[in-house]
């Protein structure tokens, strides 16, 4: 299963554009997988027969999952000699011979591609039709489990086999490993998948031993859990309330919030800006615009004056990664787009290539084939500054969390009219008078980006918009 996206964690299989036996081309499309995000046709990482899937249409993996194997001579007599999996070969590029990988693959017990049979000499994976085979398709699926549950269970010395999975075929979760750690022995041995206790068990009379623990974090491997892993607390159902279970999207939306909050230094400014001088340009030119096909709103003027001047403000545009700063060399913004249910952000690369009217026909047709989930996984990565607009929604002013891998996110308020008090620039005479106006506000990385620099940020953004060039 293919990494479709830097947020997404597991796909499913759509539909099999091939069948067993079939022969296949290198980067023919070979089957259909569906994320929260979009949906596309996987390429055959190399040219060969298809000898074996191991994922059916309508099953949901986890990426990295082994979802199909390809022999590359053509005979569904030797299989697992390609694998259909997270990194496809690219072109120009041939796959390993079954020696090659029998050489450098880790052992079975770490391993997320399905190995063949002992008996298997000629190289052909044993299957549950096999009179050899010695275990269940379920029982292969099982063993496979994530780094993270492999760690944890090698450090408190458990075998995988014996915890009962809650996951996709019963594999194991990092939830699943932690809450077996966490039992008495006698409480293990009443699980369903834990073996019956051997005439040689310790005596009632003998004591038992400690519970295992988790071993506690440290260095390194501490970090690495608070900035990859979220585990949401349980609380209690009342006899009124119903309970379901959080579909993909909502599970990955709480999952990035959690992640991104630990990371980022959250700071919020809020800086008021005055419509009117965009409006007019609005109103004088949208019969010009509506002749070349393009409708562009107020968030395409937000876009194009954010894309304008981020190359001014590195910071703004950059990421802190590890002890080092990466000032991002193109401007690439991502646009929030509401799914209703969810959320996506779409990204609209070299943005400041791009002129207002072009801005405005990327920003709708992204959002066209996003709300359709027709996007490509590449036009849903690499966001270096993200614009949201809750305003179109009635909100005057949001606090957004900022993305993982960048720095900071503007928020745009419901634009509205209001009364405002205005000093005459040539009498210097105060006055009163009604105007489009908007609050905007700009989440931002205190580790990378300085107050003063958000100030001037939103100070040189609300001066190109409150003038904006004829």
């Amino acid at each position: 299963m293919p990494q479709m996206g830097e947020s997404i964690a597991e796909g499913t299989v759509s539909k099999w554009l091939k069948q067993v036996g079939d022969a296949v081309e290198r980067d023919e499309p070979i089957l259909e997988i569906s994320t929260d995000k979009v949906d596309a046709e996987i390429p055959s990482p190399s040219a060969g027969a298809l000898v074996e899937v191991l994922v059916a249409e309508g099953e949901t993996v986890e990426v990295g999952t082994i979802v199909a194997f390809i022999d590359p001579n053509g005979s569904s007599d030797d299989r697992a000699q390609a694998a259909v999996s997270d990194d496809p070969a690219p072109a120009g590029s041939s796959s390993p011979s079954a020696e090659e990988s029998a050489q450098t693959a880790p052992p079975p017990a770490n391993t997320e591609v399905a190995e063949p049979s002992s008996g298997a000499t000629s190289g052909a994976a044993a299957t549950d039709d096999d009179p050899d085979c010695t275990t269940t398709t379920e029982e292969r699926l099982r063993a496979r489990s994530t780094p993270v549950v492999r760690r944890i269970a090698a450090e408190a010395g458990i075998e995988i086999a014996e915890v009962p999975g809650t996951g996709h075929g019963g594999r194991v979760t990092k939830q699943d490993i932690l809450a077996h750690i966490e039992k008495t022995p006698a409480e293990r041995v009443a699980d369903p998948l834990q073996p019956a206790p051997q005439p040689s068990a310790p005596t009632p009379s003998a004591p038992a031993p400690p519970p295992a623990a988790r071993p506690a974090p440290s260095g390194d491997d501490l970090w690495d859990r608070f900035s990859t892993e979220v585990e949401h607390p349980v609380f209690p159902v009342r006899a009124e309330d119903t309970v379901e279970a959080m579909d993909k999207v909502r599970r990955l939306t709480a999952e990035h919030m959690i992640l991104a909050k630990r990371v980022h230094a959250h700071v919020h400014s809020v800086v008021e800006i005055d419509f009117t001088s965009v409006d007019t340009v609005r109103r004088e030119m949208k019969e010009q615009w509506a002749k070349r096909g393009a409708r562009v709103s107020y968030t395409a003027f937000v876009a194009w004056a954010c894309s304008r001047i981020l190359r001014d403000f590195p910071t703004v545009n950059g990421v802190i990664s590890g002890d080092s700063v990466i000032h991002r060399g193109a401007v690439n913004l991502g646009m929030a787009v509401d799914l209703n249910p969810g959320l996506i952000v779409p990204v609209i690369h070299d943005a400041d290539d791009l002129g207002l009217v072009g801005l405005a026909k990327k920003i709708v047709d992204l959002a066209t084939r996003a709300k359709s989930r027709q996007l490509s996984p590449g036009e849903i990565q690499g966001a270096t500054f993200t614009i949201t607009n809750p305003g179109v929604l009635g909100t005057m002013v949001g606090m957004p969390v900022i993305p993982k891998g960048t720095s900071a996110i503007l928020g745009t308020g419901t634009i509205e009219k209001r009364v405002v008090a205005l000093t005459d620039p040539v009498t210097g005479g105060d006055s009163v008078a009604i105007r489009k106006r908007s609050y905007f506000s700009l989440g931002y990385d205190h580790r990378l980006v300085d107050g003063a620099d958000s100030a001037r940020f939103l100070s040189v953004l609300k001066e190109v918009l409150e003038d904006f060039p004829q």
